[in-house]
């Protein structure tokens, strides 16, 4: 048995959660277009026979002028930290800018291999890809360097391949049934997230927050009911949207998704609320990390 942690680091927008996805098999992280997406740190697991790869997923390492994204870049340098491999994910259809070498600085502080992940190859012709590599190669002594698309799948068996080579130990952390250390009502939470997010575009802010309050369960079908939690009335507003049909069609696509996450059929209420609505707002912005995401 070969197993080892290795964290997917890069700038926000890369397709560090497409990867890690598309590797496990199954949605254990949320993909949207904003930027700063991932606000945890998601382990989507690995198996196979002889072999467990656990993947962190972070969120991206950028220029941070919030809170919120100083948080985030404070998660993903403790997993730079905390893992044994890296994947420096870089986007081959854009221009090698400030924000990757700002994390190349970020790699040169620490003694671990770094696999560099060039990603998005579906949009190059293979002269573009060759040149990408020598571009990066150039500035980084990268312990391998693997071309793919995660979004196609392309080359991600090799991926698996050359992270094997690296992995430093021989303990089975995880069940092998196991794809995540998330809940299923985390993932359930994040999907209503994602939904929202990618529906109100740049309306709403990432203050946003979702939790899966109750999971009534039967035979044939569950009863989900997750809160859509903002920091002002303006917010919950958009989400509930003119008569009610931004949340309609939240719901209709959370709900499509969830039910291909459990494999059944289930009745999803959500219930949009402010900070405001809860009694104890500090017990309760305590509870879910709210602080930690305020603009």
């Amino acid at each position: 048995m070969r197993s080892g942690f290795v964290g997917i680091i890069g700038r926000p927008n890369v397709g560090k959660s497409t990867l890690i996805n598309n590797i496990i098999g199954k949605k254990v992280a949320i993909t949207t277009s904003k930027p700063q997406t991932t606000r945890n740190i998601i382990q989507g697991i690995y198996n196979t026979a002889d072999m467990q790869i656990v993947f962190v997923d972070t969120p991206g390492i950028h220029k941070p002028n919030t809170k919120l994204g100083q948080t985030l870049n404070k998660q993903a340098y403790y997993s730079m930290e905390d893992t044994d491999i890296l994947l420096f994910l870089v986007d081959a259809s854009e221009k090698l800018g400030k924000g990757d070498l700002f994390v190349i600085e970020k790699l040169k502080e620490i003694a671990k291999p770094v696999i560099l992940v060039i990603n998005k190859i579906d949009k190059l012709t293979k002269e573009e890809i060759l040149k990408k590599i020598i571009e990066y190669k150039d500035l980084y002594d990268f312990s391998d360097i693997v071309p793919l698309s995660a979004l196609k799948k392309d080359n991600i068996e090799e991926l698996i391949k050359v992270i094997e080579k690296f992995l430093p130990d021989e303990i089975q952390y995880y069940d092998k049934k196991d794809i995540t250390n998330k809940s299923l009502e985390f993932i359930m939470a994040e999907i209503v997230r994602e939904k929202v997010m990618n529906l109100t575009e740049q309306e709403v802010p990432h203050s946003i927050t979702c939790q899966t309050k109750m999971v009534e369960t039967s035979k044939n079908s569950d009863t989900i009911y997750i809160d859509i939690i903002v920091d002002r009335d303006s917010l919950k507003k958009i989400i509930i949207g003119k008569q009610g049909q931004m949340i309609k069609e939240i719901g209709i696509k959370s709900r499509k998704e969830i039910e291909k996450l459990l494999n059944k059929k289930i009745y999803l209420e959500l219930r949009v609320k402010t900070v405001k609505d809860w009694r104890d707002k500090e017990k309760y912005l305590t509870e879910y990390g709210f602080n930690d995401f305020m603009e």
